[in-house]
């Protein structure tokens, strides 16, 4: 595989679970999430997101330093560190919600959609950087 071929690979690998998750996550923006089956289901897909990431990341990054890319590999490692770190914390914060909600606490489902948003947003972030960094990356061959 030509350098450029490892560029098209890694970013595609990393670009599909986040354009997934970008198309899949705002149709959670159209339902309640005081009920509890969506709310579930908005986890899991959060947990599954992070998850593919951390996987796609790791991958990614050994791929480009295998390649001999340091910069390219310390990029995609710190989007697989934040995909690791960002998993446990996140999680952490939906099930306090999750349970809050199941407790009673009638502000729990918005505070679950605050973190609804924040995570669509750091996705956006996140893909934005991606997709510009593609043609520095292609080109440092």
């Amino acid at each position: 595989m030509t350098p450029d071929g490892v560029a098209v690979a890694v970013m595609i690998t990393l670009l599909f679970p986040m354009g997934y998750f970008t198309l899949a996550s705002p149709a959670f923006l159209l339902v309640k999430l005081d009920i509890q089956p969506v709310a579930q289901l908005l986890r899991g897909m959060f947990n599954a997101h992070f998850l593919v990431m951390r996987v796609a990341g790791v991958i990614g990054a050994l791929a480009f330093l295998l390649d001999g890319r340091l910069v390219a590999a310390m990029g995609v490692g710190l989007l697989a560190a934040l995909a690791i770190w960002g998993r446990r914390w996140f999680m952490q914060r939906i099930d306090d919600q999750l349970r809050a909600r199941d407790a009673g606490d009638a502000e729990a489902p918005h505070r679950l959609r605050r973190l609804h948003w924040s995570g669509m947003l750091g996705n956006a972030v996140l893909l934005v950087a991606l997709v510009t960094s593609i043609p520095y990356v292609a080109t440092s061959a």
